[in-house]
């Protein structure tokens, strides 16, 4: 065992293997554990506290080499094998964790909580991008026989990126508050399941208002109305609102579309972004669609136009009424946890990720920023004393398509996805 002061320790102790094991090896259940250090919260021979200092300079730090060498700095000596394994054990456990907390919430045992009653609250959501290997096949050493050299492709994957945070009677997240930031290499599906349980666990169905903020990206619109529905939330209580930035950028590429350049251009920019801020959306669509009229053949202005009335019948762009009520217009604390979770860890020059070690990685950089890294620990330790098994892949739902899409047009219910479509099932 290993101590955080670089003690290293020789035990004997009982051992308890899994009850049951499956083929030959370890396995996905895990090779058991010996119950007198699990009581103490040892894993994989180290110190709950050693595990917790790595795994978070492991985190907070650009390499795994950096986080050896402040470790060495400190009177903690380790090679990078140790360093690496004891970091991704300890993400994998977060992951785990919170795979047992989607569990629940899918059969209706996550119980709600009580931090966003009465609060402003504010979702966002975005992707960013990170490059993982994919191993094609493994050659074998001609001499030995044994597998040594890796076949592999890269790829680039979009890692889905969540914020929870408080507003304040402006719109803006509360000074020194705490957000909630997770994420998935999954697909959108599983991301807005991830925004569900969130919302859920954290009582925003008691919330004041909660405002979704997002760019013009389909796949998180249209699942907005199945999370609204699964957490409970109040139609009057929910504004989502399309980031000013994203509108007014699509207002720009209009203009450039039809030609306009210089001055011209810039006037009726300005004209139209203010117009726009006090929620005359339908007024910026007619002037650009008498200006198009001039350019019947040209695909590329209509295809904005048509994106802006889009969001506009929807009544995501009323800025002005919004601003009013203290909704945040932007989507800037996303695109923000993007950049420093994500872009400043795993995204670099010749940086290779597997996915799930990217994925462990992501939750323990977003625990360590938020500032919530002892509480996600021992929300870990606590869920992990009960049971050892390190299983974090992810599990859909086995719910009916049909029964997703009632879910959009349904009203709230609290009746979990699973009893549904058992209930489904049996009509």
């Amino acid at each position: 065992m290993r101590l955080l002061g670089g003690l290293v320790l020789w035990i004997s102790t009982l051992y308890c293997g899994p009850r049951t094991r499956a083929g030959k090896g370890r396995g996905r259940e895990g090779s058991g554990l010996y119950p007198e250090l699990a009581a103490l919260g040892f894993s994989e021979g180290s110190s709950p506290t050693l595990a917790s200092r790595v795994s978070r300079m492991t985190a907070l730090l650009p390499s795994f080499q950096t986080a050896r060498d402040e470790l060495a700095r400190d009177g903690v000596p380790l090679n990078n094998k140790v360093v690496r394994r004891i970091a991704l054990r300890q993400g994998f456990e977060l992951l785990t964790t919170r795979k047992r907390d989607l569990e629940r919430f899918r059969v209706g045992e996550l119980p709600c909580g009580t931090e966003l009653h009465g609060k402003r609250v504010g979702v966002a959501i975005d992707g960013g991008r990170v490059r993982t290997r994919v191993v094609i096949r493994k050659k074998k050493d001609k001499r030995t026989g044994n597998k040594r050299r890796q076949k592999f492709r890269t790829e680039w994957r979009e890692p889905k990126l969540l914020i929870i945070f408080e507003m304040d009677e402006r719109g803006r997240m509360v000074r020194r508050s705490r957000p909630w930031i997770d994420g998935t290499f999954q697909g959108p599906d599983e991301c807005l399941e991830l925004v569900a349980m969130h919302l859920h666990r954290l009582g925003a169905v008691s919330a004041q208002r909660v405002a979704f903020l997002s760019d013009g990206a389909p796949w998180i619109w249209d699942r907005l109305d199945w999370v609204q529905n699964r957490v409970g939330l109040k139609e009057e209580r929910v504004f989502k609102v399309l980031d000013w930035c994203h509108a007014v950028h699509h207002i720009s590429l209009a203009l450039e579309a039809l030609g306009l350049k210089g001055q011209e251009r810039q006037q009726l920019y300005r004209q139209m972004r203010s117009c726009m801020k006090k929620g005359r959306v339908h007024r910026v669509t007619a002037d650009l669609s008498l200006l198009a009229a001039k350019h019947p053949l040209d695909a590329k202005v209509w295809t904005e136009i048509r994106y802006l009335e889009k969001h506009a019948e929807a009544g995501h762009m009323e800025y002005g009424q919004l601003r009013k009520r203290g909704v945040a217009l932007g989507s800037g604390a996303i695109e923000s946890a993007v950049r420093r979770v994500v872009n400043l860890r795993l995204k670099g020059n010749g940086i290779l990720w597997e996915v799930e070690n990217a994925e462990a990685m992501l939750v323990l950089r977003a625990a360590a920023l938020t500032g919530r890294w002892d509480e996600a620990l021992d929300h870990a330790r606590q869920t992990m004393a009960r049971d050892r098994r390190v299983d974090w892949r992810w599990r859909s739902p086995d719910i009916p398509a049909e029964l997703k899409l009632e879910a959009l047009t349904s009203p709230p219910t609290s009746q979990p996805p699973a009893e549904q479509a058992a209930a489904s099932a049996a009509a």
